[in-house]
């Protein structure tokens, strides 16, 4: 069958190429088009548009680039036309996706959605689009089932395929030697994001604390989308960064800096105790003040349903304030182990259950069926 694929981030990217590994089990004669990264490309996906042209950060932001983003819809309904697949398969990023879907449905192309977008915390007006337009909704995050029942929509929670990848990770043996790091200095993973706009908000604050914890090595987490050279002008003494790495990172740290986003989740499933952190436009946070509902940013407090890692959001992400939690949390045994208590009610919420390769078989079925 042909599977036709958007994913609109790395994150995705990551995802949308795991479950292609699993369809091509699932589906001998499986081939693939797509809107995505590498790690998709690397699956044998056909790439049309990689993330980074699509990547917006912000209401702001995303409202002064409709015009690119009119451009893209017009050349994915035209792609899509030409390439008649069995099914359209779409990986959150409403704000595109939502609209290649009604399009999709209007053309009588099936639509699957793996990993919801994210209507819960904001629009929640957007369910009746997804009612209307998704054939097949495979969700990753437990509270999200009831949200969807709450409005006369059935869909599907198939596990978190994070959780899967960090309890399947295997870290590298030579990670210290193979970056030059010092075995003997305990690490702060710093973790900014992946798309050049929210490294910028977020890169000198995180690091502009370090001449208070000069017995810590800050290491930050690259990724290769982007130019290594872009980097450079944060290096400064006592630096280190690594590429693609963020899992052994994780794995080797004791404390994080998290930018908001799925690496909040993969950094709580190392049990790695972290301060979660996010700044964007003004004018983008004050839009978002308004629209959001929901009462944290980070997914481990969101799965949770209450604070069990702290957040500095826009005016509180300040040095001042990353240097005090950050002390605080080197120093308090009894916050730490407090955090570590939620990070284990957490993956006892999560579970482990294959969720790509039940996305796949589910996906398979339905259509064969």
């Amino acid at each position: 069958m042909k599977y036709y694929l958007i994913a609109g981030e790395r994150s995705g990217d990551f995802h949308a190429a795991h479950l292609m590994r699993e369809l091509k089990l699932q589906d001998a004669e499986a081939r693939f088009r797509c809107w995505g990264g590498d790690m998709m490309q690397a699956e044998g996906g056909e790439l049309v548009h990689h993330y980074q042209d699509l990547a917006i950060m912000g209401f702001w932001e995303a409202a002064t680039s409709i015009l690119k983003f009119r451009g893209y819809l017009k050349e994915c309904e035209r792609d899509l036309l030409s390439y008649k697949p069995d099914v359209l398969i779409l990986v959150d990023y409403a704000g595109f996706n939502l609209r290649v879907a009604r399009f999709a449905k209007q053309h009588g192309i099936k639509v699957f959605y793996y990993i919801s977008p994210k209507i819960w915390a904001w629009n929640q007006g957007r369910v009746e689009k997804v009612k209307a337009r998704v054939d097949k909704m495979f969700l990753i995050l437990p509270f999200e089932k009831e949200f969807y029942q709450g409005h006369g929509y059935e869909a599907e929670f198939i596990g978190n395929p994070t959780a899967d990848a960090v309890a399947e990770f295997e870290p590298s043996p030579d990670f210290f030697l193979s970056n030059q790091l010092d075995p003997e200095r305990p690490i702060i993973a710093v973790l900014p994001g992946s798309r050049k706009q929210e490294i910028e908000e977020m890169l000198h604050e995180m690091l502009a604390i370090l001449p208070a914890f000069q017995e810590y090595q800050f290491v930050v987490a690259g990724v290769n989308n982007l130019d290594r050279n872009y980097y450079a002008h944060f290096e400064r003494n006592g630096i280190r960064l690594v590429f693609d790495q963020t899992f052994d990172l994780l794995s080797h740290a004791k404390v994080a800096l998290v930018t908001s986003g799925t690496a909040t989740l993969e950094t709580a499933l190392f049990d790695v105790p972290q301060i979660v952190c996010y700044r964007t436009s003004a004018v983008s946070y004050a839009i978002g003040k308004m629209l959001i509902k929901v009462p944290y940013i980070s997914l481990v407090n969101l799965i949770a349903g209450r604070e069990v890692v702290k957040e500095l959001i826009q005016h509180d992400f300040t040095a001042r304030n990353l240097m005090d939690e950050l002390k605080s949390l080197l120093t308090d045994e009894a916050y730490m182990a407090r955090m570590k208590a939620g990070y284990a009610e957490l993956r006892q919420k999560l579970g482990q259950q294959q969720a790509a390769r039940k996305a796949a078989e589910l996906m398979v079925r339905y259509l064969k069926a």
